[in-house]
């Protein structure tokens, strides 16, 4: 989620229409952020940029929009309503969709380019469309029935993609298709990825090309020795029994082959992964020159990461490289690949940072790219012709995310160059050749603008320049609009925590406010930014409240001194830092201690609960959605990542349970669910009504039939974020009236 900060001095010009924001406008259309860009893409030829933008009058069906470089105009490309009017989405395509977070998405989701940068591949209702960039309005249907992760190849003869389990190729030039695979079914998958793959290590896809388009490496699983779970998704009108296979912790996980196939004649050759098969396949990729494929193997208990290396022509295999860790190894995407074939970019937090390192394919180390203290996100380019290598980072500040230039030499180690220049955060997207980027940038006045820029950050143009000027879908409400202040604290050991802080509509700082504190706490998150605002987070403040949040120890973009503080206990240490926090805003003088709320989904939810249960006294009420309330329960590579595996830390997953600490919730609890959530079981919820109840403990619930972990429908979004604010009115503010 994201924070508000300040006033630009454009909005000292208040329209005379001024309005306070209200649930419904929020959930409605047009997007307050303004006509939002997603998914964008720098064509191969370096002419155009291409991009997904939801409708004016649904932002969630997405079309396929163009900015030319040339004469900067931009259009729409392809509207995904005029090439499949009424859009079918099969049971697997939205299995995808939860695990990617764009459930709640239509249209265009996702498109590719050919190499040669004159067609797109586009996906839409199962089928498969190419589409001549010249001549969009000709699109050509090219594959039909339940298409799944289509792809270009790299030299563009071949279009490939998942269908019934098994990879399929199309011969461009010939036009026949032909099925390289043929025992997907039941149990087997060919060229994807497992749940637990898509969801926490994240991989789209589980098939990858040579760059010569000679082979395709793909994934081939068994998930025959997962467990099965029955579980109820309960609708308005049904009850659906769905077996799902899903691997909690401790349990089985699927039996996963690495193969060879040659798209023209479909001969398979299998690598071999080693002889102990309880292991993830977490990558695989090719070397520039194709001779070598190299995958990465990752030990079950996820302290040692290898990448090996595979000759194309013999199979045979060397390890070139280990990375080993007394809590867990992070898996990352920084694997590059140099054109000379010998070379590639590693990044490691063997430092306690992540630092970017140059290795020979022989597994010698060149020299460190980055170094110091700091560390980088990802890498974004690389341009070997200028010798830079462009990483994201929060080197300047910890709330901020930045775009940087580092030398291929190493010769800039610790002092990168900045290239996007405004604090606040910046995602950016590179050309493959590295003349351009593109950069979406926000801070908590500026709604996302998005502009074609140079390398050294220079100015090309506006592709979406997003000014919020009276004909601003947020123009009515930036009188009210209230800014963000951000701090920090210390934890009981030292590690400095941020926080984010937004006053209440017309503050009086004599008056005592009660508060609304967000929170997720969890892994591979960052909850404070300094990016374009949350707008319930805003909401809540115009109706009253102070608006908190704080990253605990174990949140993502730090060092692993403050991430691996959660090891082998979860809750505990996020608590305790919670719990700082809630002491600090209880000696400020315009917050009523006895007035302090929580709120917080998934991993938030468990925390909201784990905090009600340790600080009733200092907390007065709390909203847990979708919490995870047994670590048990939940998927076996995040739960065993902090936890390891249940036999091993008994102790460790007892205490990290919420069961464990029910006794010391006594504050009023509203509990919510989706009853068709395939990610955090309602199996957790159903567990603590039952606990709660022969506890004697009154709380109150509200479950939303159907919906998934996200209960993303527009209609479900309204109700949820309606009925958590209501509680916290009721609790804090109509109580205290009385």
């Amino acid at each position: 989620m994201r924070f508000l900060l300040c006033f630009l001095a454009a909005m000292a010009s208040v329209p005379a229409s001024a309005e306070k924001l209200t649930l419904e406008r929020i959930h409605a259309d047009p997007a307050l952020a303004g006509p939002g860009v997603r998914n964008l893409k720098v064509s191969p030829d370096g002419e155009r940029v291409t991009f997904l933008r939801g409708r004016a009058d649904n932002q969630f069906q997405l079309d396929l929009w163009e900015f030319k470089l040339k004469d900067k105009s931009t259009h729409r490309l392809i509207d995904s309503k005029a090439l499949v009017p009424n859009e079918v989405i099969s049971p697997e395509e939205q299995a995808r969709r939860e695990r990617e977070r764009t459930a709640s998405l239509n249209g265009i989701l996702n498109y590719s380019w050919s190499p040669d940068g004159k067609q797109l591949l586009v996906p839409l209702g199962g089928n498969l469309y190419l589409v001549d960039a010249a001549h969009p309005d000709k699109a050509r249907l090219v594959a039909k029935g339940n298409v799944l992760d289509p792809k270009i190849s790299p030299k563009g003869r071949y279009v490939s993609f998942v269908r019934d389990q098994n990879i399929v190729v199309l011969d461009l030039k010939s036009g026949q298709e032909r099925q390289l695979t043929s025992d997907g079914k039941g149990t087997i998958h060919n060229g994807e990825a497992e749940f637990v793959a898509q969801e926490e290590m994240g991989q789209r896809t589980g098939y990858y090309w040579a760059p010569d388009d000679s082979a395709i490496a793909y994934k081939r699983y068994d998930e025959a020795p997962v467990p099965v779970v029955r579980r109820f998704e309960i609708f308005a009108d049904r009850t659906d029994v769905v077996e799902q296979r899903y691997p909690a912790a401790g349990d089985p996980n699927v039996l996963v082959q690495l193969r060879i196939v040659s798209p023209e004649t479909g001969a398979q050759r299998e690598v071999s992964l080693g002889s102990n098969p309880d292991i993830y396949l977490v990558r695989a990729d090719w070397s520039a020159d194709s001779k070598s494929l190299l995958y990465q193997r990752q030990s079950r208990d996820q302290k040692t990461l290898e990448l090996v290396a595979v000759d194309a022509a013999t199979l045979a295999q060397r390890t070139v490289l280990t990375e080993s860790s007394k809590t867990w190894v992070s898996i990352h995407d920084d694997l590059r690949f140099l054109a000379d074939g010998k070379s590639f970019l590693w990044s490691s937090e063997r430092t306690g940072r992540n630092h970017l390192y140059l290795y020979s394919l022989d597994g010698t180390l060149r020299h460190a790219i980055s170094s110091g203290e700091w560390g980088i996100d990802n890498v974004l380019a690389v341009n070997e012709k200028t010798g830079k290598v462009y990483v994201s980072s929060n080197r300047d500040a910890v709330i901020d995310k930045q775009t940087y230039a580092l030398a291929l030499d190493g010769s800039t180690a610790d002092k990168p160059q900045r290239v996007t220049k405004a604090d606040g955060w910046h995602d950016t997207t590179f050309a493959r050749n590295g003349a351009v980027f593109v950069d979406t940038f926000s801070d908590p006045a500026t709604p996302p603008q998005v502009s074609i820029r140079r390398p050294d950050g220079s100015m090309v143009g506006w592709l979406e320049e997003n000014a919020l000027n009276e004909t601003h879908p947020y123009a009515k409400y930036k009188a009210d609009h209230l800014p963000t202040e951000y701090g920090s604290m210390l934890s009981n050991d030292g590690q400095k925590l941020y926080y984010s802080l937004v006053k209440p509509s017309n503050f009086n700082p004599s008056k005592r406010y009660p508060v609304f504190l967000s929170t997720y706490g969890g892994p591979h998150s960052q909850h404070v930014a300094r990016r374009w605002g949350n707008n319930f987070d805003q909401y809540m403040a115009q109706q009253g409240f102070v608006v908190f949040r704080l990253d605990n120890r174990g949140s993502s973009r730090r060092e692993r001194a403050f991430t691996d503080a959660i090891y082998h206990n979860l809750g505990a240490t996020e608590v305790n830092d919670q719990l700082t926090g809630i002491d600090w805003l209880a000696k400020q003088s315009f917050v009523d201690p006895k007035r302090i709320g929580v709120f917080g989904w998934s991993y938030g939810g468990f925390m909201s609960l784990r905090l009600l249960s340790a600080a009733s006294d200092k907390i007065a009420m709390g909203v847990s959605v979708a919490p995870v309330t047994d670590w048990s329960l939940y998927d076996t590579h995040y739960t065993e990542q902090f936890l390891g595996m249940p036999k091993e830390n008994v102790d460790g997953y007892q205490q990290s349970t919420v069961f464990a600490h029910l006794d010391g919730l006594r504050s009023p609890l509203l509990l919510i669910h989706g009853m068709a959530d395939d990610n955090v079981l309602f199996t957790n919820t159903t567990r603590l009504i039952d606990a709660l109840v022969n506890r004697g403990v009154q709380f109150d619930l509200m479950t939303y039939p159907g919906a998934k972990h996200g209960i993303s429908s527009r209609a479900g979004q309204r109700h949820v974020y309606a009925k958590i604010a209501g509680f916290f009115k009721k609790n804090l503010i109509d109580d205290a009236a009385k």
